[in-house]
């Protein structure tokens, strides 16, 4: 399998069509997102062959807590399960897992889980693995926002750059994604990432999540090699 050259630092993803995948097999919804925790694992067994420094994944807004229930719950139990049981893969392979968004309507066991997986592999050195869960670019920037100014009224005059409000974000110190893929044909951000994907590549494919596996992977990043990107410059 050909890789491209030119090669993401950050590969950022929208996993949509988990529902749809499901339906079409005549099944309940939650069975599309137990399939699609296999289309994270293949991603990262690629970004990890491949060289990417940085994967993250989109894996539950603040608006799809407005989701019934107990898919809600479902999906708050498979993430956990699944961060923990790959948890001797991450160590393996020296991987670094983080998780950023709003931990204030997570669970207490759920919140255990992410500090161990990602104690345990703070210190790994390869690719880092993100989620982004309980996550919204509106509530990114608004916290961001809350922060700088409390932080201006303790030093008034300070002058302020775009990039002194990015170290307010919860992404603070990753770089700001360079592709940004999402599945299903779907052909919108979603409330993502708002400020961090100013000057991000955008590849939309009709796959959905729970078929997108490591060819489908190679196919965004080939489109995303031949884009020119010049950041608002002449070249």
């Amino acid at each position: 399998m050909q890789i491209p050259d030119k090669l993401p630092t950050h590969v950022s993803i929208i996993m949509d069509g988990n529902g749809r995948w499901a339906k079409e097999r005549g099944k309940e919804r939650v069975y599309g997102h137990f399939e699609g925790v296999e289309s994270v694992r293949a991603v990262i067994e690629a970004g990890v062959e491949w060289k990417i420094p940085y994967i993250s994944f989109f894996a539950f807004s603040e608006e799809n807590w407005g989701r019934p229930d107990a898919e809600v719950q479902t999906l708050m139990e498979l993430m956990g399960r699944a961060m923990l049981a790959e948890l001797d893969n991450f160590m393996e392979h020296d991987v670094r897992f983080m998780v950023l968004g709003n931990r204030a309507r997570l669970s207490d066991a759920l919140k255990a889980d992410i500090d161990k997986v990602m104690g345990a592999t703070a210190a790994n050195k390869g690719l880092t693995m993100i989620l982004f869960l309980s996550y919204s670019g509106r509530w990114d920037i608004l916290q961001a926002a809350e922060k700088m100014a409390h932080d201006l009224i303790e030093h008034p005059g300070r002058p302020v750059q775009p990039e002194d409000f990015s170290r307010y974000l919860v992404t603070a110190g990753i770089p700001d994604p360079d592709l940004l893929i999402r599945t299903s044909g779907e052909q919108r951000i979603s409330n993502y990432l708002l400020w961090q994907t100013a000057y991000t590549e955008f590849v939309f494919t009709d796959t959905l999540w729970p078929d997108f596996r490591k060819e489908a992977f190679r196919e965004a990043l080939q489109t995303y090699a031949l884009r020119d990107r010049r950041f608002g410059k002449i070249k």
